[in-house]
């Protein structure tokens, strides 16, 4: 019941909020979009945290199309890593997220990586919702920010959880086997 409850404050809160953001700045900017994708990113972390799903679905295994994650890195998978870098993104997951070479940690690194994913599918979702009301109400171009943005900060997140998952996965069976598990 608490769970429930929780859920729906959350997602209570989450609507406000976007009301307030839609009320407040307009819909076809830069800020807009910036702060969307923010809200969103704040609101969704907590609601797929307070699921605690195990996320074991069919959905987050790997498939044949993704041929080892080549179709990522045609995507230019590689660039974005290294942009991560660049900007210091990777020190900051590190110091949040630290693991060693561990079974365990590994488990729970590949775990991770699901969740964000839904995090980021989920908000990928909303705000191409936004993406096609500005794109119909305010034109094409207007809605190029939440096109932009949404691509950089969600569908290329999605593509690195699917590009690491396979070689954490591998990693965790090596781990496995060299314990004789």
């Amino acid at each position: 019941m608490k769970k429930t409850a929780t859920l729906i404050l959350i997602a209570i809160l989450t609507i406000r909020s976007i009301w307030g953001l839609v009320t407040y700045i307009k819909m076809d900017g830069f800020a807009f979009s910036w702060v969307l994708n923010f809200l969103l990113m704040f609101f969704v972390v907590f609601f797929t945290g307070t699921l605690k799903s195990p996320l074991s679905a069919a959905y987050f295994d790997k498939k044949a199309w993704e041929n080892r994650g080549k179709i990522y890195e045609n995507f230019g998978i590689n660039i974005f890593r290294k942009l991560l870098v660049l900007i210091g993104w990777e020190k900051v997951i590190r110091k949040s997220y630290p693991f060693d070479k561990s079974t365990k940690a590994l488990t729970s690194l590949s775990y991770q990586t699901k969740k964000s994913e839904l995090d980021h599918l989920i908000i990928l979702v909303i705000v191409f919702g936004f993406n096609v009301f500005v794109a119909f109400k305010f034109g094409l171009a207007k809605s190029l920010w939440l096109l932009l943005l949404n691509v950089l900060l969600n569908l290329y997140p999605i593509f690195l959880q699917r590009y690491n998952r396979p070689r954490i996965e591998r990693a965790i069976q090596l781990s496995k086997r060299n314990l004789g598990i």
